[in-house]
């Protein structure tokens, strides 16, 4: 008898076939707000989809009747609009912590009971989400496969006879077969990319540092991410904005950027994307895996993008750094004693991975960080021809059977395009794309800088829309776009971007006529090294100009987008001596902004010493 057998499915007068739910967050929010839908009546319909699933070896950790109807019961009394996940459910990878809980990490002998929920745990709970588990990992997240778990091997959504794909195969699978909405897992080489690729579903691996991972079973604690599965590029984004919170308490969490955005704007116009040479591209011989790559980029290119090809070499480099430098190590500092002192508890091939590893002396692992950021140095000169680098998520699948056959060498083959991403601070969010020859999903991941989240979020979801797939392993197709009469219509529509130094800037006092447009800060960055700001005399209210110059600095700016008729609006009320031109930024690209005409700074103080007008406005003696 399913969990909560008997309990009402829908509200008294919407009686609606539960087929026709549609798990994603979107939808399901609407539903709420419409009164289509509750709480109670979702964890009845989320209970009846677990019992049809029958024993999948999703879940380690189910909460029971009693804990699912108290929380929906405790969301019923509160109001859908003010919580920004009200009654969505969602599942988490049994190596994330919750209170009164046992976490395994895969490994009944290692289980404990939580003392406190993880940082991100407890931010979903407040946003209104419905916790319905915790799910099956490959043990101490130690793989790409899904097949490490004494708790079973979770099937592929497609076809249980491949793999699911790891670490955090239990939580992938719980997203694409519709039992949740969305999952948490972990991401150190892959294993929130891998899983979602091979279910047909969005992973986010956030920029290191961004979500708390603290109350998280660490692998490398220097590169573990909490990552997020999710039907849409648009849910992970509202999933994204509720964890995305500093923690202090986390030694490995950062700030972020002052302009830093989650939410996906309209993808531009035109971009460049960097993708392999073609010599460099891997599928270890999967002509249908191939295909369906160069089908990606096709439709990338039918979308705006500019198709570069790179040397994918310093890649390969940094992914090969991960096993054969010291960061094995780490998994050994981490629960390296556990398994060195129980070793009959231990999965054999993760046994085989960290305790039987060889040792690195201090000196190796010095070298190898040393060559770490040599790679990187060279790497980071790629983000100024590129905006974005694309390559498959995985280069093929594998059956169960092939992977118990060489599930080190097979699991090695998986990771050719994930094992480099945490060790050179990127953000990365893997989207389907479409379908190989014998069935089974195929996606691509795009990659960029750490903190670019909103511009990776927003070309995947074009694609992933452009590439006409389902959702998970549904037969329903992505919703529509929020209509145009959402608040954040603001976010739909081609835009232009415009570099302000001044008056203009956050805060300042013009900055209103941006966003009384409309406006939307994109980014803060510096001109390219030739440039120099001066104090216009006499204006009201003070403004700079800025000139360009064979001995000048960077300075500071920020870019804003708007459409292309407020863009026009607002460059009509530009007055002399300021004008609208080309300014080069400090990564080469260039943007239109305000410049000043040369007679105008005759006599005009010089302030580029302080490297922007916030400083200088700023600054005791102004």
């Amino acid at each position: 008898m399913p969990l909560l057998a008997g309990a009402k499915t829908w509200c008294q007068g919407h009686a609606m076939p539960a087929e026709a739910i549609r798990f994603d967050i979107q939808s399901l929010g609407e539903a709420f707000r419409r009164g289509k839908l509750t709480p109670t009546a979702l964890v009845t319909e989320v209970d009846r989809r677990i019992a049809a699933a029958g024993a999948d070896a999703v879940w380690i950790d189910r909460l029971s009747a009693d804990e699912l109807y108290a929380r929906a019961a405790e969301l019923e009394a509160l109001s859908p609009i003010r919580l920004p996940l009200y009654g969505i459910p969602f599942a988490l990878k049994d190596n994330i912590d919750v209170a009164g809980r046992t976490t395994t990490a895969g490994c009944p002998a290692y289980a404990y009971r939580a003392a406190e929920d993880a940082p991100v745990v407890r931010a979903l709970l407040d946003a209104g989400a419905i916790l319905v588990g915790k799910t099956n990992l490959d043990q101490f997240a130690t793989g790409l496969v899904g097949t490490r778990s004494p708790y079973g091997i979770p099937g592929n959504s497609f076809d249980p006879r491949y793999i699911p794909g790891g670490s955090s195969s239990g939580s992938a699978v719980a997203v694409a077969k519709g039992l949740v909405s969305f999952a948490l897992g972990t991401d150190t080489a892959g294993s929130g990319r891998v899983p979602a690729a091979f279910n047909n579903i969005v992973g986010l691996k956030p920029s290191r540092g961004l979500l708390s991972t603290r109350g998280v079973v660490p692998a490398c604690r220097s590169l573990d991410c909490v990552s997020i599965f999710a039907l849409t590029a648009d849910d992970a984004a509202q999933v994204l904005d509720v964890t995305a919170v500093f923690d202090v308490r986390d030694v490995f969490a950062r700030p972020t950027p002052p302009a830093f955005e989650v939410f996906p704007v309209r993808t531009p116009a035109r971009f460049r994307f960097g993708l392999p040479r073609v010599a460099q591209r891997e599928f270890f011989g999967d002509r249908s895996a191939e295909e369906a790559f160069d089908a990606a980029v096709e439709r990338l290119q039918g979308l705006g993008g500019t198709a570069v090809e790179i040397d994918f070499e310093p890649f390969l480099e940094v992914a090969r750094l991960l096993y054969d430098g010291p960061w094995v190590e780490e998994r050994r500092a981490a629960v390296g004693d556990f398994i060195t002192g129980h070793p009959a508890d231990i999965d054999p091939v993760v046994r085989r991975i960290i305790a039987d590893a060889p040792a690195k002396t201090a000196v190796e692992v010095y070298r190898a960080y040393y060559r770490l950021k040599a790679f990187r140095r060279t790497i980071g000169r790629l983000w100024r021809t590129i905006d974005l680098l694309v390559t498959p998520t995985a280069a093929t699948i594998y059956s169960i059977r092939q992977i118990q056959d060489d599930p080190v060498g097979l699991n090695e083959n998986l990771g050719y395009y994930t094992n480099f991403m945490n060790l050179l601070d990127l953000a990365a969010v893997a989207v389907p794309t479409g379908f190989l020859a014998r069935g089974l999903p195929f996606g691509v991941t795009l990659c960029a800088p750490a903190f670019t989240e909103a511009r990776l979020l927003a070309v995947g979801d074009s694609l992933h829309r452009a590439s006409g797939v389902p959702l998970g392993a549904s037969d329903q197709v992505l919703p529509a776009k929020a209509s145009t009469s959402d608040p954040d219509s603001t976010r739909s529509g081609e835009r232009v971007e415009i570099a302000v130094v001044g008056a203009h800037l956050s805060g300042m006092p013009l900055n209103h006529q941006l966003t009384d447009l409309g406006g939307i800060l994109a980014r803060q960055t510096r001109t390219a090294a030739c440039y120099r700001l001066h104090a216009l005399p006499d204006s009201q209210p003070p403004k700079p100009g800025l000139i360009r110059s064979d001995d000048g600095q960077p300075i500071e700016l920020e870019v804003w987008q708007l459409s292309y008729e407020a863009f026009g609006r607002f460059v009509s009320k530009v007055s002399a001596p300021l004008a609208i031109g080309t300014i080069e930024l400090e990564d080469g690209t260039e943007v239109q902004g305000f410049l000043c005409e040369a007679y105008a700074v005759k006599g005009a103080p010089d302030i580029s010493a302080f490297g922007g007008w916030r400083a200088f406005v700023g600054s005791p003696s102004t």
